[in-house]
């Protein structure tokens, strides 16, 4: 776990495909490529959640590690657009909103997501030039 101490982490489900383009979308307007990506299925995020007691942690949720703080579901999600290019920071601004507002809205998206976005057989493979944006 020490090696990924000063990365930003988001852990995601590997098979949703409403994550997996969320993913695609964090991708391209993380410019400066501050985060790394593992999927839930993934030895690493099981090794990363370990580390941080998430044992039992649902799958339905996005987690965003930084340094020794971990976030989860809409605050993980504003935390992540704040850092992006162009004027997605904008987003942020719903930090406002208490967290048992947003977390609602944020669970009731994730229940129905493989309902409304569908799922994979598999976790996605990153092309060769976003390989090393992946732990594996």
């Amino acid at each position: 776990m020490n090696n990924f101490e000063s990365k930003s982490i988001i852990l995601f489900d590997g098979v949703c495909n409403l994550c997996n383009a969320s993913v695609n979308f964090v991708i391209k307007h993380d410019k400066k490529a501050q985060f790394l990506f593992a999927s839930f299925q993934s030895d690493v995020a099981k090794e990363i959640m370990l580390h941080f007691n998430l044992k039992n942690l649902n799958e339905d949720t996005v987690i965003l590690v930084e340094g020794y703080k971990i976030c989860d579901k809409s605050t993980a999600a504003l935390k992540i657009t704040k850092r992006l290019d162009g004027g997605f920071k904008v987003f942020y601004a719903f930090i406002i909103i208490p967290k048992f507002l947003r977390d609602w809205i944020y669970s009731f998206i994730a229940k129905n997501r493989y309902d409304w976005f569908g799922k994979r057989e598999s976790c996605m493979i990153p092309s060769a030039k976003l390989k090393n944006r992946f732990l594996a």
